[in-house]
Parts: C-alpha cells; sequence; structure tokens
C-alpha cells in the first residue's frame, strides 16, 4: 500500500490490546465486603472501573473510589492480577486492599445517582448471589491473598503458582 509516498506493508496486528480495569477490597469491622449496586447491571461489583488513559492503576482506583464511593482513601497493597477472557475483550484487573472501613467512613459514603443503586456489606461465602462468577473468583482470590500478605497473578479466576525452583 503506498500512503504519503512511502510503502508501508499492512500486517495484521496480533498484539493483545486488554482493557485495564481496577477494583478495590474494601471490608467491614466482621470482614463483610463492600459490594456496589449498578444501575445497568443486575449484578452487583466491587468498587473499581477503567483505568483511564495516562493513569496508573493505582491512581485509577483511587479515582474510582472518589467517584463511586465519594471517599479519599489510601490504597494500600496491590492483591491480584488477573488476566481475564471476556467474551468479546481481553482484560487485565487489578485489585487493591482498600483496608477496613470505620462506621464514620461507612455514614460518609456518597453513590453517584446516575451510576450506583445501592451499596452493601456482605459475608465472603454470600458473594457468589450478588456477583457474577468470575467477580466472586477474583474477590475469593483477593481476600485470600490480602490473609496471606501476598499478591497473586490470576489467568480467568484461576490462580497461577509458578514451578518451585
Amino acid at each position: 500500500m503506498l500512503v504519503h509516498g512511502i510503502l508501508q506493508r499492512m500486517e495484521a496486528d496480533a498484539r493483545a490490546r486488554p482493557l485495564a480495569t481496577v477494583g478495590v477490597l474494601l471490608m467491614d469491622d466482621d470482614g463483610h465486603v463492600l459490594i456496589v449496586e449498578p444501575l445497568h447491571d443486575a449484578r452487583w461489583e466491587v468498587p473499581g472501573g477503567p483505568v483511564d488513559q495516562g493513569e496508573t492503576p493505582q491512581q485509577a482506583c483511587s479515582r474510582q473510589i472518589r467517584e463511586q464511593l465519594g471517599l479519599e482513601l489510601p490504597l494500600g497493597r496491590l492483591l491480584v492480577v488477573e488476566w481475564a477472557k471476556q467474551v468479546a475483550e481481553e482484560r487485565v484487573v487489578f485489585v487493591f486492599d482498600g483496608g477496613t472501613l470505620t462506621d464514620d467512613l461507612f455514614d460518609a459514603v456518597e453513590l453517584p445517582p446516575q451510576e450506583l443503586e445501592s451499596w452493601a456489606c456482605m459475608p465472603p461465602e454470600e458473594l457468589f448471589v450478588m456477583l457474577a462468577p468470575e467477580v466472586t473468583r477474583r474477590v475469593d482470590a483477593a481476600l485470600d491473598a490480602r490473609a496471606a500478605g501476598q499478591t497473586w497473578y490470576l489467568e480467568n479466576g484461576a490462580r497461577v503458582v509458578p514451578p518451585a525452583p
């Protein structure tokens, strides 16, 4: 193909271009996980969303907490990185530890009415009722990684453990 006097070879581009998204694991004093009810979906989610261009995952997570919950929170460590193949796209999901919220912070939660209907704190063993299966697996892994003091890598919901040396 000739473009502006320069011959260019057109080749299929097979490089992955996954959507980068973030989520935050927020807990109450009883060990329940904070989840939010979006207006656009029947399934609940953990707070989070896409990483904007020019933003790091950590910056995106802080922004999503601010936009979705109206809170300014210090983020803890990275708990999970997941390569997730969706029906029409691939995603890289970063889940950060948001810590345990105090009653004062729960009282300060302000949801964006155009995006979220409500929020709740659910026991981990009941999350599968409210969350999509892939989100439940990711949250379960984040809880386990948090308890182990580690960061875990997942592929499509399954933990990938490197072989022992």
